[in-house]
């Protein structure tokens, strides 16, 4: 320590630092707490001096200087304790100098007063060596400590004493307590100084945080693992009208629920199932319609009991709001598109058929023309009976009475009809299954399923091109990326790859409008059918293409919700029951 430091504080006083000393076990005691432990000390001195001193043999002298011993060690121990305690001034390197030489000296007078190297007070050393080490740089301390066996040697030849084999170990034993205590304090006030500098950054992120916390327009809610309300901020007790005073400690999650349906639900699924849930919503109030956009994370990953969780949430009413208006014009959009398509597809075979009659009713017309005629607008009729029939199946597309749904098997029954259809050829269909045991199942209209299935297999097979390869695969993914509403969920998914020339990129926006096609004598129809399917399933649809060279073309890739496991056991021995 420079000359410039003589007068500060020997280190920081954890006792009167932030964290008030109490969790910083791996640095040295307080400076103050150490000079306590001197003063309580002291005291002890001169009770034994005034208890161990033969008072009516020892000469006037000798009781003279013990008397004046107990009488500053009185002195030395209030005023001390005054300015240490009383008047809370800072410890410096001076004053420890002094409290430790002071203690030394009335030590070895204590010492020579009790009859040198077989004193009683002789072990006191000891508090005075570790004091100085607790006190002083490591330096200083090992100065301070010879010091006091310096005095001790001097006090044993001051009686007469000689330097024993006994008192030599005694003299080795300090110095070593010396160098041990001193490396001990320096290193706990390296390891102190740096646990300090972190326990500062922490406190300062604490401040920073709460900040940010508390002046953030969303809501941050924090649960323990038992239920009960750990943190909310201002946002929060704002949008969920509950004051975090009242309910911090308590359980929460139903009283989350009567507030916002599906807030409770989605913070206890995220601690039971230990996930973090990126997406989710509320469901409207009974009487109400605020909807809330849900995440959550996982505040302890580790322990074996349930962790914590935090979630963060937003109104977002006002954007499903302003989302539904867009999906309605949308809608409205898409029907005058759609009617637009169907009145084209309908006017050519009526034009047809129109002029058909005209020629076969005006006459003039031989036999053999006359039949070609009528077999044209059995034909237009017959495109037209079609083109109605599949336009009406696109349009009733809806799942009114949703039943568990084994995907494995109804995909089984798909790729065997689409083998034996006419299209199939000399193509190949190859099927790859998940290796777990029993149903994967979902919840939806089987005979639309089917249908849905049916029409992407088939679209493969005849993209797939003469000795052709389709190969349709499922799999259960988790992901949540369908039903924010759900938060992440277990996902079955289909995919279905052609090796046919693939989708190019100008067209994939448009494969699924209704009345698209690329295929000669096609309705158009058959994959909006499909998408139409899957979203009345809840589920999603993408097209890609294959890496250049890999020699395959599209691959179809449809994402439906799974059962959870508990509701694919209930249903799972009916099913198996009814397969033959």
């Amino acid at each position: 320590m420079n000359q410039s430091m003589q007068q500060s504080p020997l280190h920081p006083d954890p006792e009167h630092s932030p964290g008030g000393g109490r969790g910083l076990t791996s640095q040295p005691p307080a400076p103050r707490r150490v000079l306590g432990w001197m003063y309580t000390w002291r005291v002890f001195l001169a009770a034994g001096l005034l208890l161990l001193v033969p008072w009516s043999t020892t000469p006037i002298r000798a009781r003279l200087i013990a008397g004046a011993v107990v009488f500053l060690l009185a002195l030395l121990t209030l005023t001390s304790y005054h300015r240490t305690h009383r008047r809370d001034q800072p410890v410096d390197r001076q004053m420890v100098w002094v409290q430790l030489i002071a203690d030394a000296c009335f030590l070895t007078l204590a010492v020579l007063l009790t009859g040198g190297d077989g004193s009683i007070f002789a072990p006191l050393y000891i508090l005075v060596i570790g004091a100085a080490a607790l006190l002083l740089p490591a330096v200083e301390g090992v100065a301070a400590g010879s010091v006091c066996i310096a005095l001790y040697a001097a006090s044993v030849a001051a009686t007469g004493g000689t330097i024993t084999s006994p008192l030599l170990l005694q003299l080795v034993l300090f110095g070593i307590v010396i160098l041990v205590t001193s490396y001990l304090a320096e290193r706990l006030r390296v390891a102190g100084a740096a646990l300090g500098e972190v326990e500062t950054e922490l406190l300062q992120l604490r401040l920073d945080t709460g900040d940010i916390l508390h002046t953030v327009n969303s809501g941050v809610i924090t649960v323990d693992g038992a239920g009960c309300l750990g943190y909310l901020n201002p946002a929060a007790e704002e949008l969920l009208g509950i004051s975090a005073r009242e309910w911090t400690g308590r359980p929460v999650l139903e009283r989350l629920d009567e507030i916002a349906p599906g807030l409770g639900e989605v913070i206890s699924r995220s601690a039971r199932e230990r996930i973090a849930i990126r997406r989710s919503e509320t469901r409207p109030a009974h009487g109400g319609t605020a909807i809330l956009g849900v995440s959550t994370t996982l505040v302890d990953r580790t322990s074996g009991e349930t962790p914590a969780v935090t979630a963060i949430f937003q109104d977002i009413t006002e954007k499903m709001r302003v989302e539904a208006l867009r999906r309605r014009a949308e809608r409205l959009e898409a029907v005058a598109e759609l009617s637009a398509s169907l009145a084209h597809e309908i006017k050519n075979p009526l034009a047809s058929i129109r002029s058909a009659v005209e020629q076969v009713a005006g006459g003039g017309v031989d036999e053999e023309d006359a039949a070609t005629l009528r077999a044209l607008v059995v034909r237009e009729s017959d495109r037209l009976s079609r083109l109605l029939g599949e336009f009406i199946d696109f349009a009733r597309v809806k799942v009114t009475a949703p039943q568990p749904v084994d995907v494995l098997s109804l995909v089984r029954q798909v790729v065997t009809l689409v083998r034996a259809h006419p299209d199939a050829g000399d193509r190949s269909v190859q099927l790859e299954l998940p290796s777990k045991d029993g149903p994967l199942c979902i919840r939806g209209a089987e005979d639309l399923l089917h249908r849905a299935v049916l029409n992407l297999v088939l679209n493969a097979v005849q993209w797939a091109g003469e000795g052709g390869l389709v190969t349709v695969s499922v799999d259960e993914v988790f992901s949540d990326l369908l039903s924010p509403a759900l938060g992440a969920f277990g996902l079955v998914r289909l995919t279905v790859t052609d090796s046919g020339p693939g989708v190019p990129p100008e067209i994939a926006e448009q494969i699924f409008d209704p009345f698209f096609t690329r295929r000669p004598g096609g309705t158009g129809l058959g994959l909006a059918l499909v998408q139409r399917a899957v979203e009345a399933h809840g589920g999603a649809i993408f097209v890609d293409n294959a890496a250049p060279g890999s020699g395959l073309g599209a691959t179809f890739t449809l994402y439906l919700p799974s059962l959870p496991e508990e509701a694919v056991a209930e249903v799972a021995e009916p099913l198996q029951s009814s397969m033959p």
